[in-house]
């Protein structure tokens, strides 16, 4: 980091500056802006802008931090959070124009965790349409591109997160993972990102209106331009909120090791339910090679104990059960429909996301035992492994495509085309059975796009996968700068 500009500095790096006076809050907040308003004309993240707020914001951070009264080693440094986060005053439409006039009367108590620390918010970032894609495109802010390419995704549906913080534009992000939307922005756009052990962060204010239960699997985590960025931030914004805190203790399991030599690591570079594309796949093995001989253990086949088809199909049905109450009564009528007509041997997302958004309870309560047999099954393998490092998605960023139903919709890997639901499995390896998993960066595919790591880690052992990406961090490299914004 102390060779990067100021604007790629992160933000635990920022914070000290700040707090040694090499440099003032309203100052740092304003090279933010300025590179915002220079720079995101050709990349749309941030979107929703407050520079009034944040520039009050600013001069109190800088008036604490003069007088040595620090609220956290964040104070002052400018962040941005995902738009589907309330955020008093502004609007979270989560892409949806039917949604426009949905201004937050109050601020997510994750947000709220971050401004109590002294972070200075002052925008919010780019989503595609209902949180559901890995683009992030809508018919309210536009498309958001990729500052690594801006012909491509940045991810989604946290994508104007990370491609902000890929940019410049921000320090520090909040974002929101069910099927990988932290873990996939992170990977295309070339930062970290975490989504925690489910239910470590509170999720409310982050719910479409009139809701007050939490999705099943759905996480918010922090995304940056480094480790001990996510670390720092998952310690500020974790623990129980209102009814669930008034009796309740929490603390964050301390990482399993140290350093390297004391990490227990399995790697695993493919699976038949997701073919990975070679330039993904070489850059993860070249991480295992590299790690091999300076861990205590690494293991190349370790893998769970459950067949990975059923747990993908698992996670899918799940997944879609989840998202279903978002349905219309004419969605849910036409999905009615199509199942009349489908056939019960068929196994593609579509025929299982019919059967998802139609689900009865009773069923549902299947799958949900099957899920913590499941679960259980991970917290055995990880009594052996501390990490499995494994793909995020399929492959590096590819170009837009804003063509039909995403279910609709292809990718290129290894040369073929292949539907872009099919990498759902990388997303739900770990989302589904409520684990902890970290994407640090781990190199560039010879065109030039970042390729992301996850490592996946125990329930509740959020600590040793970031412990983990710090430790790769140090000894094998981090974020890098996207090479057209300087």
């Amino acid at each position: 980091m102390a060779r990067l500009p100021l604007h790629y500095r992160s933000a635990v790096d920022l914070g000290r500056k700040l707090a040694r006076r090499r440099i003032d809050a309203p100052d740092l907040l304003e090279l933010m802006i300025e590179r915002v308003e220079r720079h995101d004309g050709a990349i749309n993240a941030v979107i929703v802008r407050d520079y009034a707020r944040a520039r009050r914001a600013a001069r109190a951070a800088h008036k604490r931090l003069k007088a040595g009264e620090a609220l956290s080693p964040i104070d002052g440094v400018p962040a941005t959070v995902k738009e589907s986060f309330d955020w008093a005053g502004t609007p979270s439409t989560w892409g949806s124009p039917a949604l426009a006039a949905n201004v937050a009367r109050a601020t997510a108590v994750a947000v709220q965790r971050l401004e109590d620390a002294g972070a200075v918010v002052f925008g919010k970032t780019n989503v595609p349409l209902m949180l559901a894609d890995w683009q992030s495109y809508n018919a309210v802010y536009g498309t958001t591109n990729n500052p690594w390419d801006v012909t491509r995704s940045p991810g989604g549906s946290s994508g104007g997160s990370a491609a902000a913080l890929a940019a410049g534009f921000s320090a520090l992000e909040l974002g929101s993972d069910i099927g990988a939307s932290i873990r996939n922005p992170a990977h295309y756009c070339g930062v970290f990102g975490h989504k925690p052990t489910y239910g470590v962060v509170p999720m409310r204010g982050h719910l479409l209106p009139g809701a007050h239960a939490y999705a099943d699997i759905s996480c918010a985590g922090p995304l940056g331009r480094s480790a001990d960025d996510l670390a720092l931030a998952l310690k500020l914004i974790a623990g129980p909120h209102g009814p669930e805190a008034r009796q309740m203790r929490f603390r964050l399991a301390h990482a399993r090791f140290d350093k390297l030599a004391q990490a227990r690591v399995a790697v695993m570079l493919d699976d038949p339910a997701s073919e990975v594309d070679a330039a993904v796949k070489g850059r993860i093995e070249a991480l295992g090679r590299f790690l091999e001989p300076r861990v205590r253990a690494l293991s190349w086949t370790a893998r769970p104990a459950f067949d990975t088809a059923e747990a993908n199909e698992l996670y899918i049905r799940l997944l879609r059960a989840a998202t279903s109450a978002r349905q219309s009564d004419a969605d849910l009528a036409a999905y009615l429909s199509r199942l009349e007509t489908l056939d019960p041997a068929d196994r593609s997302y579509l025929a299982l996301m019919t059967q998802a958004n139609t689900m009865r309870h009773r069923d549902w309560l299947k799958l949900n035992h099957r899920r913590h047999e499941l679960r259980l099954a991970w917290d055995r393998f990880f009594a052996d492994w501390d990490v499995l490092l494994c793909p995020a998605a399929a492959s590096a960023a590819f170009p837009h495509d804003q063509t039909g139903e995403r279910h609709e919709r292809t990718i290129m890997v290894n040369g073929h085309a292949v539907p872009t639901t099919d990498q759902l499995f990388w997303a739900g390896f770990p989302c589904g059975f409520y684990l902890p998993s970290t994407v640090a960066p781990a190199g560039l595919t010879d065109e030039g796009l970042p390729v992301g790591v996850q490592i996946v880690s125990a329930e509740h052992a959020d600590l040793t996968a970031i412990r983990f990406a710090a430790l790769i961090e140090a000894e094998n490299g981090g974020f890098l700068p996207p090479p057209d914004f300087p």
